[in-house]
């Protein structure tokens, strides 16, 4: 059951990103809004049933945090991807398969980007989501997608906000980035990943 909450939590937030940037009736300054709001509400729904992670950086951070197994992780990767992509191509079929330009981009910018604001947002989820600290908060759920809102205002013309392999990989299917620099995000959003989890053990050496 794990697993298909993070499908369906997945493919939520990817269809959510392709469906509010590709609506020409809603400003694009809006659309981090939707995003990160989708993000919290799917998070509150499934975070009892699997960690509500929906992004594999993030499931990354908290395997390397010692919360989930390696088996877990890739299991969570798989179906993560294949729901990010599916909801990709649902989106162009709902939008009449538009003709969509991707994102030209500067690749030490966007792999700074990728970096700095998937490393805040596996910070966030491991320090409200996982320590002992604030075990059995309520609020966990809006730090996160307050998280990837913020990030998505800050860098999102820089690097088009992604911050999670499964969104860049439907921002691919979508045509919102370029297939020759899947490479740029999938590095910079997993080495956040890692380094925000070993700053939170650091932290919190009793965990």
């Amino acid at each position: 059951m794990k697993y298909l909450y993070e499908f369906i939590g997945t493919f939520f937030l990817v269809l959510t990103v392709g469906l509010v940037v590709l609506e020409p009736a809603a400003p694009l300054g809006f659309a981090p809004l939707a995003i990160g709001t989708v993000l919290a509400v799917m998070i509150f729904a499934g975070g009892h049933i699997s960690g509500g992670h929906y992004n594999p950086a993030v499931s990354l951070a908290v395997f390397v945090r010692g919360k989930i197994s390696r088996n877990d992780m890739l299991i969570y990767w798989g179906v993560q991807l294949v729901g990010g992509a599916i909801a990709g191509f649902l989106v162009l079929y709902l939008k009449g398969m538009p003709t969509v330009t991707p994102l030209n981009i500067d690749l030490v910018k966007v792999l700074l980007a990728e970096f700095i604001f998937t490393f805040a947002l596996c910070f966030v989820v491991l320090n409200v989501a996982t320590a002992k600290g604030t075990e059995g908060n309520s609020f966990y759920g809006w730090a996160i997608g307050f998280t990837v809102l913020a990030g998505a205002y800050a860098v999102g013309t820089i690097s088009g906000g992604a911050f999670n392999p499964a969104v860049a990989l439907g921002g691919i299917v979508m045509g919102f980035f370029s297939v020759s620099t899947i490479w740029v995000y999938w590095i910079a959003q997993l080495a956040g990943a890692v380094v925000a989890a070993l700053v939170f053990k650091q932290a919190h050496p009793g965990e």
